[in-house]
């Protein structure tokens, strides 16, 4: 399953989690997904976007 918006390509980011003990684990931000059913290239198509996306209007949501 792909973890990646179909509009902006927004995928996750990687890094680590450091403790006060300097120790350092592998950490993974994932964008926040969601399944909406949208018109693109003028049909519904169910796709996956994030919440940035569908907040500022990059998003057409199918009635």
């Amino acid at each position: 399953m792909s973890r990646i918006c179909e509009i902006c390509g927004k995928g996750p980011s990687f890094g680590n989690n450091v403790s006060h003990a300097n120790n350092k684990t592998s950490k993974v931000w994932r964008p926040n997904l969601q399944k909406i059913k949208a018109v693109k290239n003028g049909t519904v198509r169910s796709i996956k976007v994030c919440t940035r996306c569908i907040r500022s209007g990059h998003v057409t949501k199918a009635l």
